[in-house]
C-alpha cells in the first residue's frame, strides 16, 4: 500500500505532522508493506533564497500581527514540536527557497535515500538553523546521508530533477491540495494536516481492508463431479466445465 506525503522543508507542521504519521506507522500491523514517498510542495514558490527577515519578522508581516504576537505562535508551534520529541530553534531559523531543496530530494530518491534525505533537510533547518537554500549547504547535508558530494554539487549547478519537482506540485494542484502536510492513501483516502496518529492509525486502518482480497470463511464442498450448486455455491457454466 502506498503513502503519499506532499510536504514542504519549512513548513513547521509538516515535520510535527511527519512524527505522528510515524508514530501511527509503528502501530499498523502492515506497516512492513508501506510504501511512503514524499512530495514535493513549496510553500512560498517566489521566496527569495537569501531572506530579509527573521522567521518571527516573516509571520508577523505575513498575517498581520505584532511581532509578540508572531513570537507567541511559534512558540506555541515549538511546544507542539516537543509534543514529538522535536526542538524547533526558531530564533535561528533562515528562510529560503526550497526548490533546490525538493530537486535535491528527487535526486536522493533516484538513489534509494529520499527518506534519509527528507528527515536530514527536515532537522536541519528546524533545529540546526541551516540554510537550505545554500547549494553548500545542501551538498553536506547530502554527504551526510551517503550521497556523492561531487555529483550533488554537479547536480544543483543544473536543471536536474526540475520537472519532477514541477510534476509533484502541478499534482498537488490537480488533487485539490491548498496546505501541507497533506497525506494521500493508496489515492483513495486523504489525510490533511499534522492530525493525531490515531486519525492516521484509522485511516490506515480503513484503507488496508478496503484493499485486501476477500477471505473465505468456509470452503465448498462437491458431492458430484458435475454439481453445478452444492453447499449453498452456485458455479458459473465456466467454472462447471473446468471442474
Amino acid at each position: 500500500m502506498k503513502v503519499e506525503i506532499w510536504s514542504d522543508f519549512i513548513c513547521p507542521f509538516c515535520y510535527i505532522g511527519k512524527r505522528r504519521f510515524e508514530a501511527a506507522l509503528e502501530q499498523f500491523a502492515h506497516k512492513q508493506e508501506i510504501e511512503v514517498i514524499y512530495r514535493s510542495f513549496e510553500l512560498d514558490p517566489n521566496a527569495k533564497r537569501e531572506a530579509t527577515q527573521d522567521i518571527h519578522s516573516m509571520l508577523a508581516g505575513k498575517y498581520g500581527m505584532s511581532l509578540e504576537q508572531a513570537k507567541s505562535a511559534n512558540a506555541d508551534v515549538g511546544r507542539q514540536a516537543e509534543g514529538v520529541g522535536l526542538t524547533y530553534d526558531f530564533d535561528n531559523m533562515k528562510p529560503s527557497n526550497t526548490f533546490d531543496a525538493h530537486r535535491l530530494s528527487h535526486y536522493a530518491a533516484s538513489h534509494g535515500r529520499m527518506q534519509e534525505m527528507t528527515e536530514r533537510l527536515l532537522y536541519a533547518y528546524f533545529t540546526e538553523g541551516k540554510h537550505l537554500g545554500d547549494h553548500e549547504t545542501l551538498t553536506a547535508l547530502a554527504a551526510e546521508v551517503g550521497l556523492d558530494r561531487d555529483e550533488v554539487a554537479k547536480m544543483l549547478s543544473g536543471e536536474d530533477f526540475t520537472q519532477e519537482v514541477r510534476s509533484d506540485e502541478q499534482e498537488a494542484v490537480d488533487l485539490g491540495i491548498r496546505g501541507v502536510p497533506f497525506f494521500v492513501i493508496n489515492r483513495r483516502y486523504a489525510v490533511s494536516g499534522a492530525q493525531p496518529s490515531e486519525v492516521f492509525l484509522d485511516a490506515l486502518k480503513k484503507a488496508w481492508d478496503e484493499q485486501s482480497p476477500l477471505t473465505i470463511l468456509n470452503e465448498a464442498s462437491e458431492s458430484a463431479d458435475d454439481a453445478a450448486c452444492v453447499d449453498g455455491v452456485c458455479a458459473t457454466d465456466g467454472d462447471k466445465q473446468k471442474q
